[in-house]
């Protein structure tokens, strides 16, 4: 222990002599270790912490498969299903089933529209959940007719109703229905990704239950030793004991169900929370770890360099009984000291580029409240400091071993110049370090040439920024007949659209790339299929007639949907162009041919073809949608159907500008102030939420390659500036004997491009199989794309002579006379 303190003492005392290099290999180790360990966290809180639930390898979500509806996508839970499945699992400890949206809270609060999540009684305790305060919803809460209950999470609980304990008990007016409030969520508490502010139970009447539905997503909790097949397999068994259970929709047959092969797709709950981000955070992960190795290559250079300046001291010591071992002890005890103070560094680096990275972090990236620095992360951040150390240190110790240093102290005068070998080695990690940029310089440009490419995609909608929207509930409580909605809708838009500098305004019951969605089949009249064939699933929407000059969609043949379609409840549609010419050639020819929703519902009139639509976001393929009139008479059901809560689309170019919205709040409340506005946001920033992953990648490799070009021109710099030195003596020689000082400059230069396009060569290589990586993240764009792997190429290549210039500057200003004095 003495002598590892002695050791200890003597390695801070060398690196203190040195604060230059010290300070420069410490900060260059907390660029590459920070952003690593930054990134980790990233992908440790979203992709490798369990869920905070009890036992959550046990949890599945629970879908389903029908590759008969034409469908790229998992199929979600129907009541009929949850009942059965609830009825008759073996391997299940219970499931459950919910749902989520917005409600609207009066009475105890400021109108406001709020996030809430709808929810079987089976959910929290099959999460493990118990209530801070209060209860859980029981089999009663659920049940049709009984009095309605709420929960709160703890949030609402603080922040508005001002968390008291007294609140059980008392009512919370939702939708302007009077609910109990039975408990209070923990503090902390997520539902899956999710914080809603109020949670509501389902209360599905049983006997009003039949095939279908599939509106509701559904988890469950397999019992000990039970695995995904096994479940899988029971869940296959038990949808035709559902079939038999349950009617089916009207018009449908059992025999249509069948066809559609409506079978299970169950999986870990946890990929129904992280989705389909673990692409883009294992890419990002690889990518800092380039960073990390450039990082580190450097620092070995910069090793190197310190170790040869050390060699007569080491020889000394050699010479004075120092053993080899001892002085390859004490050399790596200072790379680790370097590491262990880099890595401290970059934690910090991390903690603040977290902060950053979860307010820059797209909407859809899931758990970012599970990101941070836990022991796992310091863990982390420890191990790779260490092994930086080791990386980097190991090249030093291992000349050292292979060395004699008593020859050094023979040959130890001022005229030695550096060894072939010696100057090898540096290169190869100089063109290490070029390489790598390379690969990540490339990748950006794939990432750049993708995000032109999905800003050149047509979404369907033009001007989004001079686009206002916002959602507007009308609760049953506050009118109850959907004839009598759309009235105050339409009055309430009427109004809006008086508002100086108001365009146009519409309805709709979803707006473009806002995530909202509702599929069912359609059945086309000139193409009938057989009695047990359903068709295809499309998208449903709902308008107003000033929806489509509002949203600036291009009307291709037809009309639009009129208020006289409202008002007459004609049976009317409008389909979107892709829709139109999968079935006729020239979508004028779709005017006038009839469609409809089940097979026993009216037919109803193609009135209008409007362009596609990128319903989906920029980086799905334009949806095929219909467009319903606000109020539709026998669609799903006999009698009226119409929507309750609409999305209204206010087009002027005051949007944005101070006092707008609160006009538009005015005129809404005017006419009634129990009517709360919600997800208030413009038109452009759907659009950019559409792109926000591709952005958030783009700027995350962007950052990347540009740490990695900056490191690696240092690299270049250092060692060229580092042969210059060495040389310094031959370059004043071939300038005494005539050479001219621009010959000297190119023969820097030329030194620095060497070491460029030997990087460049082994990264283009390199590249070709990376980048292949990147396919499913790119839009528009090939993976070996040549514009970006031509400009990252030239981008190397200029960086590299760029960093050579002032070394090449400096050598063809050596005075040969003072050189061959100084020698």
């Amino acid at each position: 222990m003495t002598a590892l303190i002695r050791q200890l003492r003597f390695a801070l005392r060398g690196l203190g002599r040195a604060p230059l290099f010290t300070a420069v290999t410490v900060l260059t180790l907390a660029v590459g270790i920070g952003a690593t360990s930054a990134v980790f966290s990233v992908v440790h809180g979203v992709l490798l912490k369990p869920l905070p639930y009890e036992e959550p390898e046990r949890l599945v979500g629970v879908w389903h498969k029908a590759p008969g509806l034409g469908l790229d996508q998992r199929l979600n839970q129907s009541p009929a299903l949850y009942f059965t499945y609830r009825d008759e699992s073996e391997l299940f400890t219970d499931s459950g089933m919910y749902d989520d949206g917005t409600v609207s809270v009066t009475e105890r609060v400021e109108p406001e529209q709020v996030e809430a999540t709808w929810v079987t009684d089976g959910v929290f305790p099959l999460l493990g959940v118990e209530p801070l305060l209060g209860r859980s919803f029981s089999q009663q809460d659920d049940s049709p007719g009984t009095p309605e209950t709420v929960m709160l999470s703890h949030d609402y609980w603080q922040t508005r109703l001002g968390g008291a304990p007294s609140v059980l008990g008392e009512t919370l007016k939702v939708d302007g229905v009077a609910h109990q409030i039975i408990g209070v969520l923990p503090a902390g508490f997520r539902f899956l990704d999710e914080q809603p502010a109020l949670y509501l139970p389902f209360q599905l009447d049983r006997s009003q239950v039949f095939i279908g539905n599939f509106s509701y997503q559904a988890l469950a909790r397999l019992r000990p030793g039970v695995t995904l097949k096994q479940a899988n397999d029971e869940v296959a068994r038990m949808i035709p004991v559902a079939l038999d259970r349950f009617p089916m929709p009207t018009g449908f047959t059992r025999e249509m169900i069948e066809e559609v092969g409506l079978g299970p797709d169950l999986r870990p709950l946890k990929e129904d929370v992280v989705g389909d981000v673990g692409n883009v955070l294992w890419l990002l992960l690889g990518t800092v770890g380039m960073v990390l190795l450039i990082a580190c290559a450097n620092v070995a250079n910069l090793m190197l360099v310190r170790a040869e300046g050390r060699r007569q001291e080491l020889a000394i010591r050699s010479a004075l009984g120092a053993g080899r071992r001892r002085i390859g002890a004490e050399l790596l005890l200072e790379s680790v000291l370097l590491g262990i103070a880099g890595g401290t560094a970059g934690l910090a680096l991390a903690t603040a580029g977290l902060r950053l990275l979860r307010a820059a972090a797209p909407r859809g990236l899931p758990r970012v409240a599970d990101i941070g620095v836990d022991p796992t992360v310091l863990a982390f951040t420890l191990a790779v400091s260490l092994l930086a150390a080791l990386v980097f240190g190991a090249l030093p110790v291992l000349r050292l071993a292979r060395g004699h240093l008593a020859q050094t102290l023979k040959a130890g005068g001022r005229g030695s110049s550096d060894g072939r070998e010696r100057q090898h080695v540096r290169n190869a990690l100089v063109a290490s370090q070029v390489a790598l940029a390379l690969v990540l310089l490339i990748g950006s440009g794939l990432m750049i040439r993708s995000f032109q490419a999905l800003s050149s995609v047509d979404p369907g909608f033009r001007a989004a920024e001079e686009v206002l929207t916002l959602k507007l509930s009308v609760p049953e409580a506050e009118v109850d007949d959907v004839g009598r909605v759309a009235l105050l809708h339409e009055e309430l838009l009427r109004q809006i659209q008086a508002l100086p500098g108001v365009t146009a305004a519409g309805l709709t019951s979803s707006v473009t790339m806002d995530g909202w969605q509702s599929n069912d089949p359609i059945f086309v009249q000139d193409f009938p299929l057989p009695s047990d064939v359903i068709p295809p699933l499309r998208r449903f929407k709902w308008g107003s007639p000033e929806y489509f000059d509002s949203m600036g969609n291009r009307l291709v043949a037809g009309r639009g949907i009129s208020w006289a379609d409202v008002h007459d409840r004609a049976p009317v549609a409008v389909v979107t162009e892709n829709f139109a010419r999968e079935y006729w050639s020239d979508p004028a020819q779709a005017v006038g041919r009839r469609i409809r929703p089940y097979p026993q519902s009216p037919w109803r009139e193609i009135v209008g073809v409007v362009g596609d639509v990128r319903d989906g976001g920029v980086e799905e393929d334009a949806t095929a949608v219909v467009f319903w009139p606000l109020v539709v008479k026998d669609f799903f059901e006999p009698g009226l159907d119409g929507r309750r809560t609409l999305a209204y689309v206010i087009r002027s170019p005051r949007v944005g500008t101070p006092g707008f919205l609160d006009e538009v709040r005015k005129t809404i409340w005017a006419r009634n102030p129990n009517l709360p506005l919600a997800d208030v946001r413009t038109l452009d920033e759907i659009f950019q939420r559409s792109m926000a992953r591709t952005s958030f990648t783009l700027v995350m490799l962007g950052i990347a390659a540009g740490a990695a070009l900056l490191l690696g021109a240092v690299g270049i710099y250092g060692v060229t500036s580092y042969s210059v030195s060495q040389r310094r003596r031959e370059l004043g020689v071939r300038l005494a004997l005539g050479a001219l000082p621009a010959e000297v400059s190119r023969l820097v230069l030329r030194h620095g491009l060497r070491l460029a396009l030997a990087g460049a060569a082994v990264g283009l290589v390199a590249a070709f199989g990376v980048t292949r990586l990147m396919s499913a993240l790119l839009h528009g764009v090939s993976a070996l794309d040549p514009a970006a792997f031509v400009v990252g190429g030239v981008g190397v290549l200029a960086i590299a002579l760029l960093a050579s210039y002032l070394p090449a500057r400096r050598a063809a200003a050596i005075d040969p006379i003072e050189t061959l004095r100084w020698q």
